[in-house]
């Protein structure tokens, strides 16, 4: 999909690649996108090796920030900013107990990084610091998860799946009849408290 300069592109951790994210930079987009500690290469601002556990296990602040690169395949590495927020202790608990169960499901064990890391949101953003403090960075990656509940809503409340057909003479009727049922119902539903079946 084209990048139209100036847009924010915002996305999980699945969109932590650097590649990507350099292409959207490229041509005049900016990203924000939740990282993890262990799917990129981190640089720190001169490029040399970033030690991204031990920044966060020195982070006192609720919110920390950094300016850091990741590292690309080929090329100079993005500029990026860092910004780590602090999980309160019970949401950090309930982060790392999930981690545990899912480990032991598995029977993996979980290593030491991960269970520091998941005490923290971390967003990394191209995004002017002046322009986007961290606070509003947080408040637009906010925005990307309220849209993503309201489209799993939409696919509960009226079915909303894929198209039966690829041809757009019909996915499109298809897709605006569902839509117009969501407009008819969403105000219905609120008023009385249900969600219609």
């Amino acid at each position: 999909m084209p990048v139209v300069p100036g847009e924010i592109r915002i996305g999980d951790r699945a969109y932590l690649q650097a590649e990507r994210i350099a292409k959207v930079m490229a041509q005049g987009g900016d990203v924000v996108v939740r990282a993890s500690w262990k799917n990129a290469r981190w640089l720190d601002a001169n490029g040399r090796a970033f030690d991204l556990i031990g920044y966060l296990e020195n982070c006192r602040e609720e919110v920390c920030e950094t300016p850091a690169r990741l590292a690309l395949k080929k090329g100079e590495p993005v500029k990026m900013r860092l910004i780590a927020l602090r999980k309160s202790e019970a949401a950090a608990q309930e982060a790392r107990r999930k981690i545990n169960k899912e480990a032991r499901a598995k029977g993996n064990k979980v290593q030491p990084q991960t269970l520091i890391a998941a005490g923290l949101v971390l967003l990394v953003t191209s995004l002017d610091r002046e322009e986007f403090p961290a606070d509003t960075v947080f408040k637009l990656y906010r925005m990307r998860w309220r849209i993503e509940l309201a489209f799993k809503r939409l696919k509960s409340l009226i079915g909303l799946r894929s198209p039966p057909a690829k041809d757009p003479r019909i996915a499109k009727p298809w897709i605006f009849a569902h839509f117009l049922i969501a407009l008819v119902t969403e105000p219905l539903s609120q008023e009385l408290g249900v969600s219609p079946p």
